[in-house]
């Protein structure tokens, strides 16, 4: 017998203030059309004062458990995907298990930036197989509005907030390409290029928060041929080639690095789930937020092959392929 994660259930949560592009004209030398053209992104939600990433992962969470139709108390891991934590120790997690009261879970985080939830579902899906737990909620959630430079417009205008959580289950497979749940893990590093991506602050560096600090044209040539590399390794790790592929549901960042990964891939944007223009790049968050999308829009069929692929600062990068 082969023991599969498979996917029980999603949901998400958006905070209420929509920002669209228009407000950003009004301090800086951009405009909606520059945005659009050069990102994809219309608008994107910012949290509240006082509301925080664990705030949206408990909210997020408890819908997916809802999704899911499982208690808190049967869960046996969380895993908080986040480069924003409410607090530099304890980890998000923990405060999030709290709140849900699922007093059977151990809780971790997991920090890689945009490549979080790729990484936190690798680590849910080894607990999984290995038979440590039985059922493990991963979220990714963030609050990038409190680390942006508001006057650097090639920064600012990209990100936004929000969660989105996914309860995994351990499942009895055949071993075959058929087994639905997950199939295929690829993770990657590349600590040489920390400079492409990062937030000039830390605890025992600078003792500070600071901003978020992107080198964008060098990224972006790193973005595609990176993410199609490791999306054809974790599908011939599945034994599936790119044909086998039903949907796309990538990390969302940039409009022309989706399509362009798309089309590497051979895939059309007809079966790539994009909701950068209403969310923009949610780090952790984006991929179980496009997930949660995607099901809530009757976009996937039970056995149709998703692959989930990200790359952020460390630099960071994976995939992971699916039987839905």
């Amino acid at each position: 017998m082969t023991v599969r994660a498979v996917v029980r259930g999603v949901g998400h949560y958006l905070p209420e203030r929509v920002v669209e592009n228009e407000e950003f004209t009004r301090t800086l030398d951009t405009s909606d059309e520059w945005i659009r053209a050069r990102t994809g992104i219309e608008r994107r939600h910012f949290a509240a004062r006082g509301e925080t990433t664990s705030d949206m992962a408990t909210r997020a969470a408890r819908n997916a458990l809802g999704d899911a139709g499982v208690k808190a108390d049967e869960i046996d891991a969380i895993i908080l995907a986040t480069a924003t934590p409410d607090l530099t120790f304890p980890s998000t997690a923990t405060i999030v298990q709290a709140r849900l009261e699922a007093r059977n879970a151990f809780a971790f985080d997991v920090q890689a930036v945009c490549a979080g939830f790729i990484y936190a579902l690798a680590n849910a899906n080894a607990l999984l197989v290995s038979g440590q737990a039985r059922r493990v909620l991963v979220i990714g959630a963030e609050t990038f509005s409190r680390i942006l430079d508001f006057s650097d417009r090639a920064t600012c205008v990209l990100f936004g907030d929000g969660a989105g959580a996914v309860v995994l289950e351990a499942d009895a497979g055949s071993g075959s390409t058929q087994d639905r749940g997950i199939l295929a893990v690829d993770l990657n590093a590349d600590g040489s290029q920390r400079d492409l991506l990062y937030v000039d602050g830390g605890v025992s560096s600078t003792g500070t928060v600071g901003v978020l600090k992107m080198l964008g044209p060098e990224l972006f040539k790193q973005a595609v041929n990176k993410l199609a590399e490791t999306a054809g390794t974790a599908l011939a790790r599945a034994g599936l080639q790119q044909g086998d592929i039903d949907w796309i549901v990538p990390h969302q960042a940039n409009i022309r690095i989706i399509s362009g990964t798309a089309k590497k891939l051979g895939l059309p944007m007809e079966r790539v789930i994009v909701t950068l223009h209403d969310q923009g790049n949610t780090s952790a968050a984006s991929i179980p937020l496009a997930l949660s999308w995607g099901k809530e829009n009757g976009k996937f069929s039970r056995g149709d092959v998703l692959l989930l692929e990200a790359i952020g600062g460390g630099l960071a990068w994976g995939a992971v392929v699916l039987r839905w």
